[in-house]
C-alpha cells in the first residue's frame, strides 16, 4: 500500500535558494529527491514556510511561524499519514526566540506529542515520526544574517546532539542532516541546490527501514 510522508519544516524544506533569492527547483528540494528515492512506495508531501520555529512566536511577520499552532492543521489536512518528518530549529537559533538548542529541542519534543495525540479523521493511527536536527548556522558575511542569527553558529552546533536525546526518550526516529549537508556561505543558514538534495538522499535508507520498504 502506498505510504503517505509528510516533511514539515521551514525554509530549509521549502527550497531558499540565497545564491539566487529564489526557491530551489522542484528536484532539488530534498522531500522531493527523497520521493525519487523511494519511487511509487510512497507519496512524499512537501509543507516548508520559511522562518517556521518549533513552538514559539515570531510577531515579525504576518504568517503564522508557531510550528506547533499549525501542526494540526497540516496533520487534517495531508491525513492518513504513516510517517511525519520534522526538520526544525534553525530559526529558533535567532536570539529573538530564543537561541537555545535545548530549547529548541523541547519544542520538537512537543512536536513530536501533537503528531501522536492528535486526533486523526477515520480513527486513523498516529504515524511514525522521524525527528531531524538540521546543518548547524555558519559564520557569514552577509550582514542582515549575521544580525539574524547572531550567536547561532555556536548555539546551533548542539542541536543534534539535544534532538539526539529527546528522540531516544520518545522513541522516534532521528537523522541529523549536518552530517551530510552544510550549510551555503553566503548567507551562513540556507542550502545550495547540492546540500539539499544530500539530505533526501542521506535520509531515505530510514525512512525505508522506518516503514518496510
Amino acid at each position: 500500500m502506498l505510504k503517505n510522508i509528510l516533511c514539515y519544516g521551514d525554509s530549509l524544506t521549502w527550497g531558499y535558494d540565497a545564491g539566487k533569492l529564489a526557491r530551489h527547483r522542484f528536484e532539488d528540494r530534498w522531500s522531493n529527491v527523497l520521493q525519487a528515492e523511494l519511487g511509487n512506495a510512497a507519496h512524499v508531501i512537501e509543507d516548508g514556510l520559511n522562518g517556521r520555529t518549533t513552538a514559539f512566536d515570531d510577531k515579525l511577520v504576518a504568517e503564522d511561524r508557531n510550528g506547533a499552532s499549525t501542526l494540526p492543521t497540516s496533520l487534517a489536512t495531508h491525513s492518513p499519514l504513516d510517517l511525519v518528518i520534522i526538520m526544525l530549529g534553525a530559526n529558533d537559533m535567532k536570539p529573538w526566540v530564543h537561541g537555545r538548542a535545548f530549547v529548541a529541542a523541547n519544542g520538537m519534543a512537543r512536536l513530536v506529542k501533537i503528531v501522536r495525540n492528535h486526533t486523526y479523521f477515520f480513527e486513523a493511527p498516529a504515524p511514525e515520526v522521524i525527528m531531524v536536527s538540521p546543518p548547524p548556522v555558519t559564520r557569514t558575511d552577509n550582514v542582515e544574517f549575521s544580525e539574524y542569527f547572531e550567536g547561532a553558529n555556536v548555539s546551533s552546533t548542539h542541536l543534534a546532539k539535544a534532538y539526539r536525546q529527546y528522540a531516544e526518550q520518545l522513541g522516534c526516529g532521528f537523522f541529523d542532516a549536518g552530517t551530510v549537508a552544510q550549510t551555503t556561505p553566503v548567507d551562513g543558514v540556507h542550502l545550495d541546490a547540492e546540500n539539499t538534495r544530500a539530505i533526501g538522499k542521506g535520509i531515505a535508507p530510514l525512512v525505508k527501514a522506518t516503514l518496510g520498504i
